[in-house]
């Protein structure tokens, strides 16, 4: 392989070696400013939500645009050109359920079983049932992080909830922990590459999960990629994976604007909620006291209370499904932005590698080091690696802010529906109680 024209940088968009080593005219500006590999990626300012492409439009500044600029058709390309999407392809499927509470004189915690069914040939049975503890799948997950580094782990829940803000026992926060936990399994199940990983293995398979021992599974990519390279600042990244980084810095703004304001929104219906059970407690005791009125006043206390219990649900379901969806996301983006700033190291080194080499052999004339070769063919796999993932990644986003924005709006036709009904029947009592008295006055 000749290192004069390298596969990785050239496939990726990147100038030719010639132009790295030497400085570039004014003609010849780099694609962007080279990012130095210890920094996060992206900047201040706007990038349109374009799935990562370069386009020159901006993106609206309201958090509400997000909605209309999200690529949520069935039939996008996209999804059919992923074999893995499909589930006549898939020979694992995972489930986590069943969480439940154990007491001990050293500690309290919640475990989860996790069930398996397979037929492929690397486990020993068709089924396995274990049961896991939430540091069991923070194992995992950094088991696969270390052996894997040029591929995106699927991020976790967190682990800490604020002291005195959520009980992590309770009903609540377990099932929606439960339901996280689960996504995250399935979706290193459904991928290709991490779902034969041998760590996923002994996490579905093994009855004492050993963490201490684990299994030695760095690569020498791992290796490579967990190794800094000296402060060496990149010459130009490659625009698709500058405008990666520029997207998910405007997505993760998006999401923020959103999470702020749908917490302030719950907040508020709690608010009005607890005036609504005040406003028909008052209702009811005015109709003790009045006979007269006492059914049309028990009438309106009966529909503010259906309207209080149809925001009580629509509130619920905001908190236990519509959020922990976009805190997802979140955690997503801090995980694909830890795999660019990597491929960023691995880029560094190899331009590091090349640069000295030729140096190198402008004064003696000694042959091209197989080093930098190596060094080439890392930053390939993992430029293929990590466009191959945000594909896949694009693919989830847009099948579940669909199945989100989908609820969301059947929830929202629900509540409405319940507090119309509510209403509804006080007219037909009020008309009933209309007719009844002009029959009395009749008699």
């Amino acid at each position: 392989m000749s290192v004069g024209a390298p596969r990785g940088l050239a496939s990726s968009g990147q100038k030719p070696i010639a132009e790295i080593l030497h400085p570039l005219s004014a003609a010849e500006e780099p694609l962007s400013p080279g990012p130095d590999v210890t920094a996060d990626l992206g900047g201040d300012k706007e990038a349109a939500l374009t799935n990562g492409t370069p386009v020159e439009t901006s993106s609206p500044a309201s958090a509400s645009s997000l909605l209309n600029r999200l690529q949520l058709d069935d039939d996008l390309e996209a999804d059919g050109l992923d074999p893995y999407v499909s589930t006549e392809t898939r020979d694992l499927f995972v489930t986590v359920d069943d969480p439940k509470k154990h007491v001990s004189t050293m500690e309290t915690y919640i475990t989860y079983r996790v069930s398996t069914k397979t037929t492929r040939i690397e486990f020993d049975l068709p089924e396995y049932c274990v049961r896991r503890r939430y540091q069991d799948f923070d194992w995992l997950r950094i088991k696969l992080e270390d052996s894997q580094p040029t591929h995106l782990i699927p991020p976790l829940p967190e682990k800490f909830v604020m002291k005195g803000v959520v009980d992590r026992f309770s009903e609540e926060f377990v099932e929606t922990r439960m339901k996280a936990l689960d996504k995250f399994l399935k979706r290193v199940a459904d991928h290709p590459v991490l779902s034969f990983n041998p760590h996923l293995n002994a996490f579905l398979t093994a009855k004492d999960l050993n963490k201490r021992q684990g299994l030695a599974l760095l690569t020498k990519v791992g290796e490579s990629v967990k190794h800094v390279a000296g402060g060496y600042k990149l010459r130009a990244r490659p625009a698709e994976f500058c405008a990666m980084g520029e997207y998910l810095d405007t997505f993760n703004q998006k999401l923020g604007t959103i999470d702020r304001i749908a917490q302030r929104i719950i907040k508020e219906q709690s608010e009005y909620n607890t005036e609504l059970r005040e406003y028909g407690t008052l209702y009811s005791s005015w109709a003790a006291s009045e006979e007269e009125l006492q059914r049309p006043l028990e009438g309106v206390a009966s529909s503010v209370a259906t309207c209080g219990g149809a925001l009580e649900d629509l509130s619920e379901n905001m908190s236990q499904d519509f959020l922990p969806v976009l805190r997802e996301y979140v955690l997503y983006i801090e995980s694909m932005k830890n795999v660019l700033r990597k491929r960023d190291q691995s880029q560094a080194e190899y331009e590091g590698r090349l640069e000295a080499a030729v140096l190198r052999r402008q004064e003696d004339r000694t042959p091209m080091p197989v080093e930098v070769e190596k060094c080439q063919d890392r930053l390939e796999c993992f430029n293929a690696d990590l466009k191959a993932d945000w594909d896949r990644w694009q693919s989830n986003k847009r099948q579940d802010f669909k199945q989100l924005l989908t609820n969301m709006a059947d929830q929202n036709i629900t509540h409405y529906e319940k507090c119309q009904a509510g209403w509804e029947s006080l007219i037909t009592l009020l008309q009933d109680k209309q007719t009844e008295d002009k029959t009395s006055e009749t008699n």
